[in-house]
């Protein structure tokens, strides 16, 4: 079996850990003071949380998990606003050089998460509406972090 391993240093193991459980709709298949790892079926996926500074923050472009269809994500979509967290949509934007569907979430240390299907090529980097809320997809400087309701609006 392949799957991706996803290494987070993240500032409160707690709530980080509260948040993949309902990303991912697993809980962790191992815990350890500090430490945490989920062995994720679907997408194959390792990911592992280890506890940093307190003060830290979880700096990345984006994360994303990619779906064979628009039914997932809406599945997705609706799986996060059930489980309470904020979600932003889009559909049919450009983004990385692709026409794609797609839901974002935050994790308690501001990573952006993307559930999104690519529906085809795009001829042009595109940039996320997404990307006026979150540190996100295609971003050549950060845009200024603030949790997203969900609809798009900013909390």
């Amino acid at each position: 079996m392949s799957r991706v391993q996803l290494a987070l240093n993240v500032p409160d193991l707690e709530a980080s850990v509260a948040f993949y459980s309902k990303l991912f709709g697993v809980e962790p298949a191992k815990r350890r003071p500090g430490y945490a790892n989920f062995a994720i079926t679907e997408p194959p996926l390792k990911l592992v949380l280890v506890e940093g500074e307190a003060e830290q923050e979880t700096r990345l472009d984006h994360l994303g998990v990619e779906v064979a269809s628009t039914d997932q994500v809406t599945a997705a979509t609706d799986r996060l606003k059930g489980a309470g967290l904020a979600t932003f949509e889009e559909n049919d934007t450009s983004c990385c050089y692709a026409l794609q569907d797609k839901v974002w979430v935050h994790g308690p240390g501001k990573e952006p998460w993307e559930v999104y299907v690519v529906k085809g090529d795009a001829d042009q980097m595109g940039k996320s509406v997404a990307l006026d809320t979150v540190d996100a997809c295609c971003a050549s400087e950060p845009a200024p972090a603030e949790a997203v309701t969900s609809g798009g609006r900013r909390a």
